[in-house]
């Protein structure tokens, strides 16, 4: 499906239309989000981590790394806006080009590196009067010496903002990073970074690409670790069969082809965690049958990216309104029934 002012945003370099989109969002924000979109319906109201959600589509890491337009994206309809990833230090993330489209496959590949301001530029800026709930998702410096310190640093400051924070061990564009997902090394991370973030609700986002022993063992450190929730999962490095001309870009990708990976990875993860922890669904949700499936399959929440690309930004509000409709269909009285109903 496609929206009114795709056809000039697709004449623009990818990065160029997104940073354009972002402040668009920023300056109906800074406005008061005139004609925003709220979804009230009860069936759709959550809580997960002690926080309540209007209802359980969020925006996930990586449209708006730095706070710029947290108003605008709760406007569109969206029950969370998770923003970053945000690093200690600026960053400028890789060299350009770093983001493409891959229109045929209704995807997109990215290597944008963590580019960001740093959190010292974010917290600032982010509203103290929210129309959702606001995560902040923290990630380490390339050059970082310690990264478990940039992690700690980045959770200790985040936490006296956001509603919940997320610690981003998932992306394959930080050389390493990803090492952080297994044995003493996440082991270490998730105590000290979950004794840095208090009473805050604690996240970690993990990616698609784990093997089965990986994700056992993932389980049984955020549980230990008494993590308030799984983020599974983030762009994946392998490739599906793909049309487009940029398939062969290095980089994570995102969007439709991702689907049949995420809901397999989900499952994984529940049956690794035995509903014990609450799990969050990312890639390749792009509409309320995929959002309805992914919860059904043991997601109680689930966020979104690379289907606004391509949808526009009336896509949340389908989504929610289909999503409701599924529930009532199916009889469920609320999001929190159908979670892992199957």
């Amino acid at each position: 499906m496609s929206f009114p002012m795709r056809p000039a945003l697709f004449a623009l370099d990818a990065e160029r239309a997104h940073r354009l989109t972002i402040r668009g969002l920023a300056l109906w924000g800074r406005m008061g989000a005139p004609g925003g979109q709220s979804v009230s319906d009860p069936i759709l109201a959550t809580t997960v981590a002690g926080l309540n959600f209007a209802n359980p589509l969020g925006v996930a890491a990586g449209i708006d790394k730095d706070g710029e337009a947290v108003t605008g994206l709760h406007a569109l309809g969206f029950g969370a806006v998770e923003v970053g990833t945000l690093t200690p230090l600026p960053q400028p993330g890789n060299p350009k080009p770093r983001l493409f489209r891959l229109v045929e496959d209704q995807a997109v590949i990215n290597r944008m590196g963590f580019n960001n301001g740093g959190l010292g530029a974010a917290l600032p800026r982010l509203p103290a009067k929210r129309r959702g709930v606001l995560g902040l998702n923290v990630g380490a410096n390339k050059d970082a010496a310690d990264r478990v310190a940039d992690y700690v640093a980045g959770v200790f400051a985040a936490a006296r903002v956001a509603d919940y924070v997320t610690i981003n061990v998932s992306s394959p564009n930080t050389p390493g990073l990803r090492d952080l997902q297994h044995g003493s090394a996440l082991r270490d991370l998730l105590a000290a970074t979950r004794n840095a973030a208090g009473v805050r609700p604690l996240f970690l986002k993990v990616a698609p690409d784990l093997e089965a022993a990986a994700i056992d063992d993932i389980a049984r450190a955020v549980i230990d670790n008494k993590l308030d929730a799984l983020i599974v999962g983030n762009t994946t490095i392998s490739r599906p069969p793909l049309s487009s001309a940029h398939r062969e870009e290095a980089g994570g990708l995102s969007g439709a082809p991702l689907t049949a990976l995420a809901r397999q990875k989900l499952g994984e993860f529940r049956a690794a965690t035995g509903g014990a922890i609450p799990l969050i669904a990312v890639g390749g949700i792009g509409s309320g049958a995929e959002a309805y499936a992914r919860i059904r399959a043991g997601a109680s929440l689930v966020q979104l990216y690379s289907a606004m690309v391509y949808a526009g930004p009336g896509l949340p509000v389908r989504i929610l309104s289909d999503l409701a409709s599924l529930l009532r269909r199916d009889g469920y009285g609320s999001i929190t029934e159908a979670v892992g109903a199957g």
